[in-house]
């Protein structure tokens, strides 16, 4: 019988989208900075690291 490294078997798993499908993205802003004229606000968009999912967030 062998030894299981749990450890190895975490980093394989975390590689995926496990943190992103609990709602724990990694945000990163995007260069471009855009007006809203109806809201009268600076609008940024921020995209995720781990699974590129794309947000627009007021400032």
């Amino acid at each position: 019988m062998s030894i299981v490294n749990l450890r190895k078997y975490k980093q394989k798993r975390a590689e995926g989208r496990t943190l992103c499908t609990s709602g724990f993205h990694k945000w990163e802003t995007l260069g471009e900075r855009r007006f809203d004229v109806k809201q009268g606000r600076l609008v940024s968009a921020e995209r995720c690291r781990r699974c590129g999912v794309e947000r627009a967030k007021l400032t």
